[in-house]
């Protein structure tokens, strides 16, 4: 388990890598959460200092864009396209059906940290709608039923 001060020194060490012109403050974010896997307060707290901003203005800006998690991810993450081809062809009921299997709405992880659920605005496979992504495996052409036996065989 990592403790506080060693969350610390390991963001100290990817703060000095950037001076602290304000136009850091978005590859900062990227590099810590890539580091992290999220951002957690006490690093919003160190961005801020470290380029002289507000707290307010670092969560401002990181809020504004969808990238920017604030809660540690699931160990299993999946995500349901809803671009156009994929909503045409479904994908709001297998991501209605894996939100009722797993019991939280896109944006949560489920209690037992174990799943995380996004929504995506499009992934790029139009041509294998709906699709969804888990963890780093894409499956295409997905029911709401072979969405449902893929999460049962991650539980």
């Amino acid at each position: 388990m990592t403790t506080t001060e060693d969350l610390t020194t390991s963001l100290r060490t990817i703060l000095e890598k950037y001076d602290t012109s304000r136009d850091n403050l978005i590859p900062l974010l990227q590099d810590i959460q890539e580091h992290l896997d999220y951002l957690a307060p006490e690093a919003v707290s160190l961005v801020a200092e470290h380029l002289d901003l507000s707290e307010n203005d670092v969560y401002g800006v990181a809020t504004f864009y969808a990238q920017f998690r604030f809660h540690p991810p699931g160990r299993h993450r999946i995500k349901i396209c809803q671009g156009t081809a994929c909503h045409v062809r479904g994908g709001g009921m297998v991501l209605d059906a894996i939100s009722r299997k797993i019991g939280i709405v896109p944006g949560e992880t489920t209690p037992d940290g174990n799943i995380s659920l996004e929504r995506v605005a499009c992934f790029g496979s139009c041509a294998l709608p709906p699709v969804m992504v888990v963890d780093d495996t894409v499956y295409g052409r997905m029911t709401p039923r072979k969405s449902e036996k893929l999460i049962e065989d991650l539980e």
